[in-house]
């Protein structure tokens, strides 16, 4: 669920995924995700709606526990990190196990890499990057080589977001998802108590649109940012006149952010 205290949510049925952020590192503040808010936009230009976003550490029964459940409960599961040449770089055997398939090298990863790497550089680390589940499809790394992969809805990327953002375009055709998801913003130097009661009115007048309210501190100014996003952009706007209609009456200043 989206940070905010005001939340609406559209109960209409989407093609949907979720998104399993694996590391230690995260958990521990050592490291800030920015990989949710990549693959959110990207999915969200393909008509995939991400409905759960979960973070884990690299712990094999964590990572298998619950995959298990997110890959039987969304169309797309989306895991980032996990699959370098270190020891707690787990993912690649934990997916093996989820799907009860062999792990082992896969021979296309063992090409790619050993011609990317100069002579001798491809060592024993490295090819720790080549063991995946049996018949995983791969997913091309345009950047530093070592591929991801997929096996069914499951896709798996690697965590550092540089390297994760420039092999999203290779998957592409492989998500099949709905119309585009749309958004409007509208901020307004106000708090939420006093547009509840119209946000309401708005969101019971538009129920299959979904409309967001999160309070902002940005430059000095304290404000609230209400998200509008649906498939219809002519909704958007139909909606968006509609709030627009209140906060004048209301005399709320509307703010750039």
């Amino acid at each position: 669920m989206s940070k905010g205290t005001i939340t609406f949510m559209n109960e209409k049925k989407k093609i949907n995924a979720a998104i399993l952020i694996i590391g230690n590192e995260i958990l521990s503040g050592r490291t800030q995700d920015t990989n949710t808010s990549t693959l959110a936009n990207w999915l969200n230009s393909l008509g995939v709606k991400v409905n759960e976003v979960r973070v884990i550490p690299d712990e094999e029964k964590v990572i298998v526990d619950t995959l298990n459940y997110l890959r039987k409960n969304y169309n797309y599961v989306f895991t980032t990190g996990g699959i370098g040449p270190t020891h707690d770089d787990i993912t690649a055997e934990s997916v093996s196990k989820v799907f009860n398939r062999k792990y082992e090298i896969h021979k296309e990863a063992f090409k790619i890499l050993e011609s990317y790497y100069k002579p001798g550089e491809f060592n024993e680390g490295r090819q720790k990057m080549v063991w995946m589940p049996e018949n995983a499809e791969l997913i091309l790394n345009p950047t530093s080589g070592a591929p991801g992969f997929s096996v069914d809805n499951v896709f798996c990327l690697p965590g550092v977001p540089s390297i994760l953002k420039s092999m999203l375009g290779g998957l592409r055709n492989k998500i099949i998802g709905g119309e585009p998801i749309l958004s409007h913003t509208i901020s307004l130097k106000t708090v939420e108590s006093e547009i509840a009661s119209s946000l309401t009115k708005v969101q019971e007048q538009n129920k299959d649109i979904e409309i967001g309210s999160y309070p902002f501190f940005h430059a000095g100014k304290l404000g609230v940012s209400i998200v509008i996003r649906s498939e219809d952009q002519t909704k958007i706007d139909a909606c968006n006149s509609q709030i627009l209609e209140f906060v004048k009456e209301k005399k709320i200043e509307i703010v750039e952010r």
